[in-house]
């Protein structure tokens, strides 16, 4: 005969095999059922009166406070990756759900730090450049920021604008995923900077600007090996050319050494990759970037309202990813800077060998350089 117990919440009998043991108690299965529930993020049961979370997504309290909130005007819960932070009146920052937080926004050009709309990738891929231009001294200003808009996204949807709080008194012009082509002719970026300048903004001569891309992942290879190997051969080529890329980058070593830390040369690329990896605890301001997993954000540049430089610079980051996906590791330690810019062809390349000229980092006579603003 089945030995029979009493549950420790209804007192009813029941099967001792079918009683579950609960926070000092044995539970029968419709009391476990009814008063009990499993966290959805640690597995761990609590409670149902104790539950932090929603009767979708039961919490422990622990876990809501380590990893959820709920927005601020709506009470959705969210998970701390889907909030969406906006400062209020009262320049505290509260948490919205991405429908209250556009509909907060509609009518606002300028986002949050925090923004991050769906991707709109124009051109060819797999390998697409989005640009993050920091501008300042012309204000955060809703006019100004639709006045660039209206230039920016006249023919398509390539930008929009961020609150950055790095800058004095400026905002970011951030694109959407692009091909160099999408770039170099649907984008107008020299109406874009004249519009800047004439709002009163600057990025070169504004201490505080930097002009960082990102490049996807993809660009780099489809197995998770091949993409590791190429991203380490562009590391090796920014620390051996590093002077060079310095003077084309037109920042300073303090700056660099604040914004944008080299890693250190050694002998092999996989070296340099597996030190950013597991030795360098310097976060995100480094040259390269590898901490988001998309894509690979290069920031040693400094801003700019000149279209060419901003175009060069995007050739530059093209011509080294195409190294370092087409040549060996032994290949790519035999190319000087002198080769690697004589190798760049002009038809293709144009902006970026105008740009070398004027550094006075190509092979041929130098020209004379514009004005950064």
């Amino acid at each position: 005969m089945r030995e029979q117990r009493t549950c420790g919440l209804c007192d009813e009998p029941c099967p001792a095999e079918e009683l579950h043991s609960f926070d000092g108690l044995e539970l029968c299965p419709h009391c476990l059922d009814e008063r009990t529930l499993t966290c959805e993020h640690c597995g761990e049961r609590i409670w149902s009166e104790d539950n932090a979370g929603s009767s979708d997504t039961p919490l422990c309290q622990s876990c809501f406070d380590d990893h959820y909130t709920h927005c601020c005007r709506c009470g959705t819960l969210l998970h701390e990756s889907s909030a969406y932070y906006a400062e209020d009146d009262d320049y505290d920052e509260y948490p919205y759900c991405v429908a209250c937080y556009q509909e907060r926004y509609k009518d606002n050009p300028i986002h949050d730090y925090y923004y991050k709309p769906e991707p709109i990738f124009c051109g060819e891929g797999p390998r697409f450049f989005g640009v993050e231009l920091e501008i300042d001294g012309g204000g955060e200003v809703k006019g100004n920021a639709r006045s660039l808009m209206e230039v920016a996204n006249r023919d398509a949807e390539f930008f929009y604008i961020k609150h950055d709080g790095s800058l004095n008194d400026g905002m970011e012009l951030v694109t959407h995923p692009l091909s160099l082509d999408c770039h170099l002719h649907k984008v107008p970026w020299a109406e874009l900077c004249q519009r800047a300048v004439s709002l009163g903004y600057l990025s070169h001569r504004a201490t505080t600007c930097g002009l960082h891309v990102h490049v996807s992942r993809k660009a780099f290879g489809a197995s998770e090996r091949t993409p590791d190997e190429a991203i380490a051969r562009v590391l090796y080529f920014f620390e051996k050319h590093w002077e060079e890329l310095l003077k084309f980058s037109r920042r300073t070593p303090r700056q660099l050494e604040r914004w944008a830390a080299r890693y250190g040369y050694k002998e092999q690329p996989m070296e340099i990759l597996d030190f950013a990896k597991k030795g360098y605890h310097g976060g995100r301001y480094t040259c390269v970037n590898l901490q988001n997993a998309a894509t690979v954000e290069f920031r040693m540049f400094r801003g700019t309202l000149k279209a060419n430089t901003i175009l060069a610079t995007l050739e530059l980051l093209d011509r080294i990813c195409d190294l370092a996906v087409c040549l060996t590791d032994e290949e790519l330690k035999t190319v000087p800077w002198t080769s690697f810019v004589a190798g760049i062809p002009t038809e293709r390349f144009p902006e970026l060998v105008q740009y070398l000229k004027e550094r006075r980092l190509y092979v041929n006579e130098p020209v004379e350089a514009g004005v950064e603003d």
